[in-house]
């Protein structure tokens, strides 16, 4: 018998899509959200990255409930295992980063459902490992999670050549999104609140604040994502085409249905 690595039925795809719209809104709340009429104080994140673990939770159990294969659970477990470790090898000195690009393979060949669970769980992990707990793993988790289910996203029909280009091409957009919205989580509190033509202004036009996180983005973090971005597209040239003959054949033989290159 064959089955899917995470199921994603229709119920399953809504509450995806739900989860993903209410992270969007959490990563977003200095543009959309009117903090405290006290200027020095923000309240809204705290309150946001409590919420921002349940909504992961959320779509873990409900993605779950259809039925995670057991074989498909030992793969996660070992590529958990084996990403965990990675990142903490890079541990991010320079933008080097080793994590995304097996994040990227694995939701390529083993689907959306399999990748997103596959981003909450390396960053969880590696977390742990690294003392890398804080405010901001909720967020990284998201992130990477949404990294995960985009790759398998991704057209069906690219083979060879042209899939690689299109991996390496997706790894370079992660690497900037994941540092712009990292950036934008943490932007009221990196240089404080109306204290610089760089910060926060509560209550400003949106056009404005954007300006200015605009202006602190590509200062302060465009650096450091250059760096994620080569090393990811350098390690998807490199292993990227024995990586996904692999992963494959491990599907395969687990009787695991991947999104092969030329499946609908």
């Amino acid at each position: 018998m064959v089955s899917p690595a995470v199921p994603v039925g229709r119920r399953s795809a809504a509450v995806l899509a739900l989860a993903s719209l209410a992270g969007i809104v959490m990563f977003c709340w200095p543009l959309i959200m009117q903090p405290a009429d006290d200027a020095t104080r923000v309240d809204q994140p705290f309150l946001l990255m409590a919420l921002l673990p349940i909504v992961a939770l959320v779509v873990l159990a409900e993605l779950s409930e259809g039925g995670i294969d057991s074989r498909a659970l030992a793969i996660l477990g070992v590529l958990t295992a084996v990403n965990a470790a990675l990142r903490t090898l890079g541990a991010g000195t320079a933008g080097i980063e080793l994590v995304f690009f097996l994040l990227i393979l694995a939701g390529r060949v083993f689907g959306p459902g399999f990748g997103f669970v596959f981003g909450c769980t390396t960053v969880f992990a590696s977390a742990l490992l690294t003392a890398g707990v804080g405010p901001w793993l909720p967020f990284q988790m998201m992130c990477s999670a949404w990294i995960g289910m985009g790759a398998g996203l991704l057209p069906r029909r690219v083979a060879g050549k042209a899939e690689i280009a299109m991996l390496v091409v997706y790894g370079v957009v992660c690497a900037y999104l994941f540092g712009l919205l990292m950036n934008l989580s943490t932007w009221p509190f990196a240089i404080g609140i109306d204290s610089g033509s760089l910060s926060f202004v509560p209550g400003d036009p949106l056009l404005e604040n954007l300006r200015r996180f605009g202006v602190f983005f590509l200062l302060t973090s465009t650096g450091w994502d250059t760096g994620r971005a080569i090393t990811n597209t350098v390690l998807i040239v490199v292993l990227g085409p024995a990586l996904l003959l692999t992963l494959r054949r491990a599907a395969r033989r687990a009787r695991i249905i991947p999104v092969e290159r030329n499946s609908l």
